[in-house]
C-alpha cells in the first residue's frame, strides 16, 4: 500500500490512548517488542478471511466471545480451558441450529486495552486516571498503581503467548472432540430441561450414532476431534499494535501479528483517526463497531477506506444499538452498505447497548434484554433481505455474577456473589450456553434464508 507504513497513524488525531510519564521507558519497551516473535502467523490471518468470506456469503456463521478485558490475575490455565470448552459448546448448538460452519473467534491473547467513558474517576473525593486495562495501569485505586507503566506491556505479551500455546493444544491436541463437545451440553441439558433444548441435543445423538454406525469416528476422522481456532481484539493500544506489526515474507504485505482479527471501537472509528490509518494498512481481517450514533454513509466510507478492493471476509460490520434501539437504527445502516455494494458480515453485539446500573450500584446486563437484541438483529436482517452472519459476546467460563436472569435466576442482590469482571459484566458460561440455545430458532431460520439466496444489492 502506498503512502503507509506501520507508524503513519502517529501523524492523526488519536483518541484514548494513555500518556507515559516515561517516553523514554515506553519506546525502550516498544523496540524489545517489535524484535519478539509474531503471536500469530501472516498465514493464519489469511485463513480466518478465507473462512469469513464463506460468512459474507452466507455459507458459513461467526461467533466470536470471551473477555471484556483479559486480567493478569484471572491469567490461569483452567479459566482457558473453560473459557475455550464453552465456546465449543456454543458452536455445537449453533451449528445443529443452521446447519452451517461455525467460525470460532475468541476476544482472548490481547484483549487487554479498554476505551473509557472518563479519563478519570472518583472515589471517597479522591480523583485518579481511570482504569484502562491490565496492560496500561492497575485497578488498585492508588496514585502509583493508575500510573501507565510500559513494563505491563511485556507481561501482556507473555500472558499472550502462554495463552496461544494452550488454546493450540487444546484445539488440536483432541480436547475439542466432538463427542466431548456433546457430552459437556448434555449434562446442561439434563439441567435445564426445557424440551427445545433436549430436541437440540437429541439432534445431536442422532447424527453422532448414524456416524459411528457407518464407520465415522473421533478415531479415524482428525475433524471430529480439532477444530480450527482464531485471535481477535479491539486495535486501541496503537505503540504496540505498531510494534507487532510485520512485513509477511510470502507476499511483502504488513500483518499485525498480535491477533488473527482486530476491530475499531466505537469511540476510534473517525475517518481522520490514528486508528482508521493503522487498520487500513494491515492486512489482517477487520471489525467495525456500529452504534447509534454512527451515520450509515460514514460507515460505508470507512468500509471504502479499509477494504478499497471489496475483498470478502476483511470487514465485520458489528452492531450494537441497545435491545430497543436495533429496528431504529439497523435498518438504515443495513440498507446504505447495500446500496453502495459493500461486501460485509454483520454480526450482533448484543452487550454493549444493554449495559444498565443495578439498584445495588452494579454495572450489569439484563440476560432478557440480550436476548431481546439478538433477536431483532436477526429479524431486522430478515426483513432486509440480507444475512446476519454473526454473534458477538463479553463472556467467561466461569460461574460469575455479573449480569442478571437467565435460567440460575441471578437478581440485583446477587451481583456481589461473584463479581469478578475488571470492567462490562460477562455473561456466565450458563446464560452463555443458554444464550445459544434460546437464539437457535431465529439462527435457523436466517440460515434458511441465507441458502434461498441472499438479495443482491439494488
Amino acid at each position: 500500500m502506498t503512502n503507509w507504513k506501520p507508524n503513519s497513524w502517529r501523524s492523526k488525531p488519536v483518541k484514548h490512548i494513555p500518556e507515559y510519564p516515561n517516553q523514554d521507558k515506553l519506546n525502550s519497551v516498544l523496540k524489545e517488542l517489535s524484535n519478539f516473535p509474531p503471536l500469530v502467523f501472516a498465514g493464519e490471518s489469511r485463513s480466518l478471511k478465507e473462512h469469513l468470506a464463506q460468512v459474507s456469503q452466507g455459507k458459513a456463521f461467526l461467533l466470536q466471545g470471551g473477555d471484556c478485558a483479559e486480567s493478569f490475575a484471572e491469567f490461569h490455565p483452567n479459566n482457558i480451558r473453560d473459557f475455550f470448552k464453552l465456546l465449543l459448546q456454543m458452536s455445537l448448538v449453533l451449528t445443529v441450529s443452521s446447519n452451517l460452519p461455525i467460525v470460532k473467534l475468541g476476544r482472548i491473547a490481547g484483549q487487554f486495552s479498554k476505551p473509557r467513558s472518563a479519563p478519570t474517576e472518583t472515589l471517597n473525593g479522591v480523583e485518579l486516571p481511570s482504569y484502562l486495562g491490565d496492560n496500561i495501569n492497575s485497578m488498585n485505586f492508588d496514585p502509583e498503581g493508575r500510573k501507565p507503566d510500559p513494563d505491563r506491556l511485556l507481561k501482556a505479551y507473555s500472558q499472550a503467548a502462554s495463552t496461544l500455546n494452550l488454546l493450540r493444544a487444546f484445539s488440536q491436541g483432541g480436547f475439542a472432540d466432538l463427542n466431548k463437545v456433546h457430552l459437556w451440553n448434555m449434562s446442561f441439558v439434563k439441567e435445564n430441561a426445557k424440551d427445545k433444548y433436549k430436541e437440540i441435543e437429541q439432534k445431536v445423538t442422532d447424527a453422532l450414532g448414524f456416524m459411528n454406525a457407518c464407520g465415522i469416528t473421533s478415531e479415524n476422522n482428525r475433524r471430529l476431534r480439532t477444530v480450527n481456532f482464531f485471535t481477535s481484539h479491539e486495535a486501541l493500544l496503537l505503540p504496540v499494535e505498531e510494534a507487532m506489526t510485520r512485513v509477511d515474507s510470502t507476499t511483502g504485505e504488513y500483518h499485525d501479528t498480535s491477533a488473527h482479527f482486530l476491530w475499531i471501537g466505537d469511540r476510534t472509528r473517525q475517518l481522520d483517526g490514528g486508528h482508521v490509518e493503522f487498520c487500513r494498512g494491515i492486512k489482517n481481517p477487520l471489525g467495525i463497531k456500529c452504534g447509534p450514533t454512527s451515520d450509515p454513509e460514514e460507515i460505508v466510507k470507512l468500509t471504502e477506506v479499509l477494504n478499497p478492493e471489496n475483498e470478502a471476509g476483511k470487514i465485520t460490520l458489528i452492531a450494537r444499538f441497545g435491545h430497543d434501539q436495533v429496528g431504529k437504527f439497523l435498518p438504515k445502516l443495513i440498507r446504505a452498505v447495500k446500496k453502495a455494494g459493500r461486501t460485509v458480515i454483520w454480526s450482533c453485539d448484543p452487550m454493549h447497548g444493554n449495559t444498565v446500573k443495578a439498584s445495588t450500584g452494579y454495572k450489569t446486563r439484563p440476560f432478557e434484554s440480550i436476548i431481546s437484541e439478538t433477536k431483532n438483529f436477526f429479524q431486522v436482517h430478515q426483513s432486509e433481505g440480507t444475512f446476519g452472519g454473526g454473534l458477538h459476546i463479553e463472556m467467561t467460563g466461569q460461574d460469575v455474577t455479573e449480569c442478571v436472569g437467565g435460567a440460575q435466576n441471578i437478581t440485583d442482590k446477587d451481583l456481589s456473589d461473584r463479581y469478578h469482571t475488571h470492567c462490562d459484566p460477562r455473561l456466565n458460561a450458563s446464560q452463555a450456553l443458554e444464550l445459544a440455545f434460546l437464539i437457535s430458532e431465529e439462527i435457523k431460520k436466517n440460515s434458511n434464508y441465507a441458502k434461498g439466496g441472499i438479495q443482491k444489492a439494488s
